[in-house]
């Protein structure tokens, strides 16, 4: 099978939205849920939240353009192989992502402190089912929008959340010593 390419705007009459483009940048909106859904602010430093909006910003804009200037998709890209599967991968990993959010926000009762290990849907696998889903879900919209700007995203979410999840693996192992599941791996089940 051979996967399709959206092409440039050189070989087609441009059109100021069409459904392709409106339903590649929906994925965006996801990451409105998280902040939502968090219990209480906890202090941040605000060189940090800088270094996110700048970051966010930059990804947004070039992302949009990606979406919007440089590629066209043809209305019949939504039933291409790399849309389909594509989208259907980056809902799975939306769906695990707050699912996995919502195991480690409810870890503890209010009031109740210490540490627990995480259990059941992707944490059965891995340490960080929170950052296994949502890599899941960039490759999702990689593939779905086939863009360079997509794939350079997803890189850049596996070379920022993979070291962070073994680092966190490494934590759990030291904090459970012997009661901490030996068949889990760090992001990717049963690899890393």
């Amino acid at each position: 099978m051979r996967l399709a390419l959206p092409h440039s705007f050189a070989n087609r009459a441009p059109s100021l939205i069409t459904p392709p483009p409106t339903l590649h940048c929906s994925p965006w909106c996801s990451v409105f849920i998280y902040p939502l859904q968090m219990r209480g602010p906890k202090p941040m430093p605000i060189g940090v939240c800088l270094l996110a909006f700048f970051y966010c910003i930059t990804n947004g804009f070039v992302q949009g353009a990606s979406l919007s200037i440089h590629n066209a998709y043809d209305d019949d890209w939504l039933l291409t192989p790399n849309f389909i599967v594509g989208a259907a991968l980056f809902f799975y990993g939306f769906v695990e992502n707050i699912r996995a959010d919502r195991t480690l926000r409810n870890l503890r009762r209010p009031g109740e402190t210490g540490y627990k290990i995480p259990r059941g849907g992707l944490f059965e696998y891995v340490s960080c089912a929170n950052f296994f889903a949502e890599i899941l879900e960039w490759l999702g919209f990689a593939i779905a929008t086939s863009s360079h700007a997509g794939w350079s995203f997803f890189v850049f979410t596996v070379i920022n959340l993979v070291p962070r999840g073994v680092s966190h693996h490494r934590w759990y192992l030291e904090k459970f010593k012997e009661d901490y599941p030996s068949y889990r791996r760090a992001v990717i089940p049963f690899l890393l």
